[in-house]
């Protein structure tokens, strides 16, 4: 080892003094704080994700006029073709370098599990994922019946946009440099969108075609062949489908136990198909409605929406009976989230539903003679309320409702409490909706329609929301009651003690009767007293026995049971006497008045 004054050991000594000092074997930089790491991560991050874009942008300007002219670069826009340059040529090297410096910090794990990191990757991954997707259906779809086909902008996007998507995905999913943390995130974001893309193609698919069936080819556009938007739409339906499985079944999205994917199921999968399902089966029983009991315009008006509507209602089932089955064997939570979600739902069908069916009674009732809107209104309130009613008479089971609060599931008193206050928040807008009509038709100089037929609408609104408010306020008291029932019992009143000790040292120990009498009593608080006199007025044989804990902690919890005071005081002993004296009035230490202070026992001496 070198002595001399300063120099270092390999082991990081210094040799002159024996003072145990670390030396780095290189220079490593300071690591940042909390606060400017994350700051770090918000500027690098967002920088990184504009000069993607950018550059993007510029290369895809490129390769569609490449594909445009082929040859020729300039073809009178040169403005176009600057900005092009001018974003791949400056924003692709500045991408490239600004990638380059947070690859090379993603070898600390800190840095992959940032959220800063987190959030680049899933918003980059959507962006590339929506891009590329639209860009390349829109770009098969173009060669179907188009005479000019626009094949040259979506080729570029499609190209450039899938090189970005699988460039994050190889991030992703890097053997040394993985982000695990984030599979769930990657699966949620590519099935969901896929779900949603399929699912609208779907339905403009089975659309058409029911259109055709319904009302026939004069309905259909007389340009291009029908078959031709049916095959479109099945194409993009087959592309978001592709989507949906890649992510729910290659990548694992389905064997995912997290919450951002029981969210997605319960949102997405029960939530909005429920909503389209049940808005498609209202629209066309609404339909049959009309064209039963309201012929007053032309069949082809009534039959209009009644082939979106269907189309609507079966894929919204197919996708909801999916997801339903799927809910159901995850967890117990996201099984009664789901059944909760369809309940809430279809209220709100079957409430708005009610609301529809008495703004058309009254409108009725002050105008008998407009009798084909009133009718027309009347039937909507029903179709509506028809499908939701029985759906959410299904879904909540009102005729079996929680009788003991064991049977109360968890999160439905959350469920509650949450269309108590929707219905109340509504029933206030309506009541202020109402005042303001009352008052715009009494401060009016020029009365137009009577007083019910400016209020009706929103007074059938108002007796739904009250209706739906009073039902599920009544449920929550009766729950709350059931739990108050099954919640144990009171057992202490007393909240203080002051027990005075009078047995001599060495016999019975206070602390431990104190503690005793504590844990008799339910926890009140216990204050420790010596006696210094002889143990009071009155013969103690010297020759009697002490009683033992055990026999003064049961006749103090016996002699206690029958006590209503908070304040109590206790003499024991000696020789096995105890004697019980309720106190009234004030203490500094046990309030009598108020809310009692519940508070374990501590004995001491004072």
């Amino acid at each position: 080892m070198d002595d001399r004054p300063g120099a270092v050991s390999p082991d990081g000594l210094h040799g002159s003094s024996g003072e145990a000092v670390s030396t780095p074997a290189g220079i490593v930089a300071p690591v940042p704080a909390g606060g400017l790491a994350t700051l770090r991560r918000l500027i690098m991050y967002g920088l990184l994700f504009a000069v993607v874009v950018i550059a993007a942008s510029g290369l895809g300007g490129l390769l569609e006029r490449l594909f445009r002219t082929a040859t020729t670069l300039v073809s009178g826009d040169v403005a176009g073709l600057a900005l092009s340059l001018a974003f791949t040529l400056i924003g692709g090297p500045l991408a490239l370098l600004l990638w380059w410096l947070v690859w090379r910090r993603l070898d600390d794990a800190a840095e992959r599990t940032a959220a800063g990191w987190g959030f680049y990757l899933t918003g980059m991954y959507a962006v590339s994922l929506i891009i590329a997707t639209t860009s390349l259906l829109d770009l098969a779809s173009s060669f179907i019946g188009a005479r000019d086909s626009q094949w040259p902008s979506p080729l570029a996007n499609g190209l450039v946009w899938a090189a970005i998507w699988v460039w994050h995905r190889w991030m992703w999913k890097h053997p040394r440099k993985p982000s695990s943390h984030l599979e769930d995130v990657r699966a949620v974001v590519g099935s969901v969108f896929g779900l949603v893309l399929g699912a609208g193609a779907a339905i403009a698919a089975l659309s058409a075609l029911l259109d055709i069936a319904i009302r026939g080819f004069t309905a259909a556009a007389s340009f291009e062949p029908w078959w031709f938007d049916v095959l479109r739409s099945l194409l993009w339906a087959a592309g978001g489908a592709l989507v949906w499985w890649w992510h729910w079944f290659h990548e694992g999205g389905r064997r995912f136990r997290t919450g951002l994917v029981d969210v997605a199921i319960i949102a997405v999968g029960i939530f909005v198909a429920g909503i389209t399902a049940l808005g498609g089966l209202g629209i066309a029983l609404f339909v049959l409605l009309r064209l039963a009991f309201d012929r007053t315009d032309p069949l082809t008006a009534p039959l209009e929406p009644l082939a979106p509507a269907i189309a609507a209602a079966v894929i919204g089932a197919v996708i909801w009976r999916y997801h339903r089955t799927a809910s159901v064997r995850r967890s117990t939570p996201t099984r009664r989230a789901s059944l909760l979600v369809t309940s809430a739902v279809a209220l709100a069908a079957a409430a708005s539903g009610v609301g529809v069916v008495v703004n058309a009674l009254l409108a009725a009732a002050v105008s008998p003679l407009a009798g084909g809107a009133t009718r027309t209104l009347l039937l909507g309130g029903i179709s509506s309320l028809a499908v939701g009613g029985p759906v959410w008479w299904l879904a909540w089971k009102p005729l079996h409702q929680p009788r003991t609060a064991d049977q109360i599931p968890p999160g439905r008193r959350v469920y509650l409490v949450a269309f108590f206050g929707v219905s109340a928040v509504v029933a206030l807008i309506t009541l202020l909706v109402i005042g303001y009509r009352l008052f715009e038709f009494l401060l009016s100089d020029i009365t137009a329609g009577s007083v019910l037929d400016r209020i009706r609408a929103p007074l059938g609104l108002l007796v739904a929301a009250g209706l739906v408010a009073g039902y599920h306020f009544a449920l929550w008291r009766h729950d709350r009651t059931l739990l108050a029932a099954a919640a144990p019992a009171g057992k202490r009143v007393i909240e203080h003690i002051t027990l005075v000790s009078g047995y001599p040292p060495g016999t019975v120990d206070p602390e431990a009767l104190a503690r005793g009498i504590a844990a008799a009593v339910g926890g009140a608080k216990v204050t420790t007293w010596l006696r210094t006199d002889d143990g009071g007025p009155g013969p103690t044989p010297s020759s009697a026995l002490p009683p033992s804990l055990e026999e003064l902690t049961a006749d103090a919890e016996a002699a206690l049971g029958s006590v209503a005071a908070r304040h109590v005081l206790v003499l024991a002993g000696p020789a096995g006497r105890m004697e019980i004296i309720p106190l009234a009035g004030a203490d500094s230490r046990a309030p009598i008045s108020g809310e009692p202070r519940r508070r374990a026992a501590v004995p001491g001496s004072q």
